[in-house]
């Protein structure tokens, strides 16, 4: 697979290479990744997380990668992101940005904050952030995500919110959602039901597989799909990876982040798949996913690793930020 090869995303107009980088885990001081203390080191201070941003965007633009993925409540990864488009004179429409509304980062950049963010899914919150989005990333913004959208919550169902959207696709920018937890599922139909959506953001790996099938259904019907997660906030690295995993990696003579993100390029509903790295070396790594051969041997090989979606989300709930 060509990692530069760009592609539409969906029915959008947007195009996006196969592999995008996530600011989520280098935006702010804290964070749900495994071997974060080992990663950073010590110095996490806003011009050290600056930097190590700023390096990582000039790798992932080197590289070739054109999707960038960033959110209200990735501390300040939406500033990061716009004085590295700003400084790189980087035109708006040369890469695709997206981010998401939702959650407000609130742990001051503290790493033993009691919250670290907090989520309201109202339309006032969107307004509020939409406009926080806009003066910085300005004409940059592609899409606009609502952030862990669930069936429960009752945002899809918020018609104030939904007009909102509505007006904001008819200004140019396309609407999406993320989502979260063991009944993603039932929100990604929700979602491809209402019509509202151009893209669906969902956590998928060789752990968690149960929304498989709805991101399936979700791409017949024109939605851009983009997955999060993918090496499972580390747990399918080589910081943790299970043995099948890890024997599969040294076979191919890669690492098992490039197997586990190489799992995610072999969906046929895949428009891009996130790499969540915290380093040039990280990302090079995730990069590597894009040559890595996947066949039908391989997929049946580590099909075992998937868990009960239940056990999976209580897992991940149980990491602590670090």
């Amino acid at each position: 697979m060509d990692a530069r090869a760009l592609r539409p995303l969906g029915r959008t107009r947007l195009m996006v290479t196969p592999l995008g980088l996530g600011l989520a885990a280098v935006g702010r001081p804290a964070y749900i990744t495994l071997g974060r203390a080992e990663d950073l080191g010590p110095d996490r201070s806003v011009a050290a997380m600056r930097v190590r941003a700023w390096d990582l965007l000039d790798a992932a633009w080197d590289a070739g990668v054109r999707y960038f993925d960033t959110a209200r409540s990735y501390g300040l990864a939406e500033e990061f992101l716009a004085g590295w488009l700003r400084e790189r004179g980087i035109a708006p429409g040369a890469a695709t940005i997206g981010s998401k509304w939702g959650y407000a980062y609130v742990g001051g950049w503290r790493m033993d904050a009691r919250n670290h963010e907090v989520k309201e899914l109202s339309a006032g919150q969107l307004r509020r952030q939409l406009e926080e989005t806009r003066a910085l990333l300005g004409e940059h913004l592609s899409l606009y995500q609502i952030h862990s959208a669930t069936v429960e919550s009752g945002v899809l169902d918020d018609e104030e919110v939904l007009v909102r959207l509505h007006a904001l696709r008819a200004e140019g920018v396309a609407v999406g959602l993320s989502t979260t937890g063991p009944h993603q599922a039932g929100t990604i139909e929700r979602a491809v039901e209402s019509g509202v959506f151009d893209t669906v953001q969902s956590t998928w790996n060789l752990l968690e597989r149960s929304c498989d099938a709805a991101l399936a259904r979700a791409h017949e019907a024109g939605l851009g799909v983009i997955v999060k997660e993918a090496v499972a906030n580390g747990r399918l690295t080589a910081q943790a990876a299970p043995a099948a995993l890890a024997e599969a990696a040294r076979e191919r003579g890669v690492t098992p982040d490039a197997i586990a993100l190489a799992a995610v390029l072999a969906r046929p509903w895949t428009g891009v798949v996130l790499s969540g790295a915290v380093s040039v070396p990280q990302l090079h790594s995730n990069l590597t996913a894009a040559d890595v051969e996947w066949d039908q041997e391989l997929d049946e090989r580590l099909a075992g690793l998937a868990e009960d979606p239940e056990t999976y989300w209580d897992t991940r709930a149980a990491l602590s930020w670090r």
